[in-house]
């Protein structure tokens, strides 16, 4: 098969694998449909993710159609169209018995697909502990209606709004509107915030920021704005959605006394936490992965209508032309990128 190799040293390469094949009987392979371009793959590329080694195919969010499981497979079976979790879980360990699903502690659990294991990037993959790592698609929805759910959707809900304890009339501050952010900002409205507001340098990522948020600013104008929109008071909650120091920083700036503030971004670089002065503000930090527990709870609302991922796609490319696709996701001031859509070629072949 052909799939996105990460080569080490900022290098990738669109080259012939070996087709992966089951290796636990608890194991699924599936061909797959769609896949998407994370920031987290651009922080691989960087060097920025130490436990990706050279050599893995990158990807962690991708739907398929089930080619063939294992004889302890029972909830999925071949034919069945999935999303692909971003995280493993075996439902048996101490985490996962807790329901932290994205810390489960077996060997092939927690961030596998495209981190501790081949990813998505692909034409075939094979998923580990498939009853609890796949997501069966509803018949009427598209793949490109559900793909976003691998990660990202799941990831601002749990990581952003849960973990943040987001209640209705609180005002929310999003810092970043790139892919991350906006799905946070989408999935805020379940939890009816009094204000939304979306922080971020970029004119054309504020555009699309507005069809969530109630305000979309600049850095600059933010503090003005929370300001003036809580009468000096602070936001209820800021989540980072960059991954940069200069933006957690601001997080915790925008915050209210007692407030709290969920790091979604991936950084690859240490920050600075003020202690000087945070610690007489009383806030609450949170982060992490997310565990995909809520992934059914995304699924009817999409399918109700209420949440429409599709409005983060802005282009759509074959998966033979990922290369290309790296280029336009990697500079999306140059090329206003948001998600890009990878698409199998219908004409694969038999797996060898």
């Amino acid at each position: 098969m052909k799939a996105l190799v990460y080569q080490g040293n900022h290098a990738k390469a669109w080259e012939r694998m070996r087709d992966p094949t089951m290796q636990r009987d608890s194991d699924a392979i599936i061909q797959i449909d769609t896949a998407t371009i994370c920031g987290t793959d651009t922080h691989i590329l960087e060097g920025g993710v130490s436990l990706v080694q050279p050599g893995t195919i990158l990807g962690h969010e991708g739907t398929g159609t089930v080619i063939e499981v294992g004889s302890a497979t029972t909830r999925i079976k071949p034919g069945d169209r999935v999303i692909c979790k971003c995280v493993a879980s075996c439902g048996k360990c101490s985490f996962c018995r807790q329901g932290n699903f994205g810390m489960c502690s077996d060997p092939e659990g927690g961030w596998m697909l495209g981190g501790k294991a081949h990813g998505v990037q692909a034409e075939y993959a094979r998923i580990p502990y498939a009853d609890t790592s796949l997501i069966k698609i509803p018949e009427p929805l598209t793949s490109e209606q559900v793909v976003y759910l691998s990660d990202i959707m799941v990831t601002g809900f749990e990581v952003g709004i849960l973990r943040a304890r987001v209640q209705p009339g609180e005002t929310v501050v999003v810092i970043g509107a790139g892919p991350i952010g906006l799905s946070t900002m989408a999935v805020a409205r379940l939890y009816s915030p009094a204000r939304l507001i979306a922080v971020e340098p970029s004119e054309s990522r504020r555009r699309i920021a507005a069809k969530y948020a109630d305000m979309a600013v600049t850095p600059e104008n933010a503090q003005a704005t929370v300001d003036e929109a809580t009468g000096g008071v602070g936001a209820d909650v800021a989540i980072e959605a960059v991954g940069k120091a200069a933006t957690f920083e601001q997080c915790c700036q925008l915050v209210r006394v007692g407030g709290r503030v969920a790091n979604i971004g991936l950084h690859s670089h240490p920050v600075t936490l003020h202690m000087e002065e945070l610690w007489i503000k009383g806030i609450s930090i949170t982060m992490g992965i997310p565990d995909h527990r809520t992934g059914q709870v995304l699924l009817d609302a999409i399918l109700k209508g209420t949440i429409d991922p599709t409005l983060l796609t802005t282009h759509r490319f074959r998966m033979d032309e990922i290369i290309d696709a790296y280029e336009v996701f990697s500079k999306p001031a140059e090329s206003g990128a948001v998600k890009v859509l990878l698409t199998a070629d219908s004409t694969i072949g038999p797996r060898h």
